[in-house]
């Protein structure tokens, strides 16, 4: 499959981000991220992007070979530098295409339940994407591969979603140096939803 366009969007009416994939052969595939999984996805796959991004900034140049084993705020400030270097480029003025060919998977956009990440030895990023509901004895599902410039493309569109849904975590203040942190406190259970 190679991917023409991606449209992450936020629908406050079904309170879930909507991805839809336009393909050169005129396809459109169409997936709902629920809260839950794409905050539990967004740390994810910040990490393997960097992890990634540092591989592949090492074999491109030997003198790099240190950043693919440097600390994680290392890989994540090179992998910040390349998105930047790559979002410049980038053509987000081109309308997505509205009017899809061909809906492989359905007008009903699938409902994510599980993905897969895995950073390819070409530099690619591969997603696999699976709709697993109970009842359904029939699981629904595609993968794709992303090039680097379209795998920083989808990060900076699904950050966008997740600012205008307000769904972003924030992390909580360090307790100041008078106050006591409670480890009964910290050990307690945070529900989402």
């Amino acid at each position: 499959m190679n991917i023409h366009q991606l449209s992450v969007t936020y629908s406050s009416e079904q309170d879930r981000i909507l991805l839809r994939v336009n393909t050169t052969a005129g396809e459109e595939l169409r997936l709902w991220f629920t809260r839950r999984l794409t905050l539990g996805l967004w740390p994810l796959l910040n990490k393997v992007v960097a992890e990634h991004v540092a591989r592949q900034e090492a074999v491109k140049s030997p003198g790099a070979a240190a950043v693919a084993s440097a600390d994680d705020e290392t890989k994540k400030m090179l992998a910040e530098f390349k998105k930047e270097e790559t979002l410049q480029q980038a053509d987000f003025k081109t309308p997505y295409k509205e009017k899809p060919a061909v809906l492989p998977l359905g007008a009903e956009p699938l409902l994510v339940t599980e993905i897969n990440v895995s950073p390819l030895p070409t530099g690619q990023l591969q997603l696999g994407f699976s709709e697993k509901l109970p009842g359904v004895p029939n699981a629904r599902g595609f993968q794709m591969a992303l090039e680097p410039q379209m795998t920083h493309g989808f990060v900076h569109l699904l950050d966008k979603a997740l600012v205008t849904a307000q769904w972003q975590v924030v992390a909580a203040p360090a307790p100041a140096a008078s106050e006591d942190p409670s480890p009964v406190a910290a050990d307690k259970p945070k529900y989402l939803n």
